[in-house]
């Protein structure tokens, strides 16, 4: 069995769900109920087959290499992330500013710590979505939602999986060691949408669904996961994760 670890920056991940039929474009985000069933979804028992190997040569594929996963047109988002943080913090910035300043050191572009622990480890999370910009330049360039409930899960196959469990838009990825920057990690997932649906699209069987993002540590106890050019909405979306 090939486990790995971040610290020797080989640890392996990948989605584990099937494809529902294609939805619009998602809903705003509404607040959790009270008392919310955070269990993580394994998927269904219809789930596809090709989806995850067995536990004990990793998952997908044992790959620790996020490259091999993520689309040609993903890997640009990321490669553009730069333009993304101004383009996004330009525009919010101009009616937004003071909301922008309350999120101190979340909304700063170089706040990121290269010191471990770099992901969240194992374990339930407090965590919120902020949209900053508008993705055609139209409609609120700013949007703040509450807080929902985020898990982390390490596998028996030694996969790292970020699950955001409640809320209207919630998503489920992997995450992988950035060998371009160890100072970071990199997630690759999907989202699903509404009330109705009860698993998460594998990454690529949908592109409007699929998300990659980078994750950082900004303080203790403190990540962020930050999504360059969205799919819907936005310019940049930006993950709060709070232990």
């Amino acid at each position: 069995m090939m486990i790995r670890t971040l610290a020797a920056s080989a640890l392996a991940l990948t989605l584990a769900a099937c494809s529902p039929p294609s939805q619009p474009a998602p809903a705003p985000e509404r607040e959790a109920p009270a008392t919310p069933d955070t269990t993580v979804e394994a998927g269904p028992p219809n789930a596809d087959p090709t989806a995850t190997a067995p536990v004990d040569g990793g998952l997908q594929g044992g790959t620790d290499q996020w490259k091999t996963i993520a689309s040609a047109d993903d890997q640009d988002r990321l490669a553009r992330l730069n333009d993304a943080w101004k383009q996004a913090l330009r525009e919010a910035n101009h009616d937004f500013g003071a909301q922008l300043d309350s999120l101190g050191m979340l909304a700063v572009q170089d706040a990121a710590l290269a010191t471990p622990p770099l992901q969240p480890g194992p374990g339930k999370y407090r965590c919120r979505t902020i949209k900053v910009g508008s993705m055609n330049g139209e409609g609120l360039k700013y949007v703040a939602y509450p807080w929902f409930t985020c898990t982390v899960e390490l596998t028996p196959g030694g996969d790292l999986v970020l699950t955001k469990t409640t809320g209207s838009q919630r998503t489920r990825g992997l995450i992988y060691p950035d060998s371009d920057n160890p100072g970071r990690l990199i997630y690759v997932g999907a989202q699903a949408w509404g009330d109705t649906e009860t698993s998460f699209p594998a990454y690529g069987a949908q592109p409007e669904r699929d998300q990659v993002g980078v994750i950082e540590r900004i303080g203790a106890g403190r990540w962020r996961m930050v999504v360059p050019w969205p799919k819907q909405e936005s310019k940049l979306d930006i993950l709060e994760i709070r232990s």
